[in-house]
């Protein structure tokens, strides 16, 4: 999923993208320990996606209401 994708996202979708990137990332770590896993770069870019995405959603927040000045 690409960056402008995401921030096209409700926040719900991408928390509940997180989770399912977190499990993904989990049974990677499983495989890498067992030597199944034959792309280790899946590691790096699911970890990069579940950072994008964090930070997608702290930028949702912190534009939600403009002051009256």
């Amino acid at each position: 999923m690409k960056l402008n994708e995401m921030r096209e996202k409700s926040v719900d979708e991408l928390q509940s993208a997180i989770v399912d990137w977190k499990k993904d990332l989990f049974n990677y770590k499983l495989q890498l320990s067992t030597h199944k896993l034959e792309n280790t770069a899946l590691i790096s870019k699911t970890k990069r996606l579940i950072a994008q995405a964090k930070t997608v959603i702290a930028e949702k927040g912190n534009v939600a209401v403009p002051s009256d000045k």
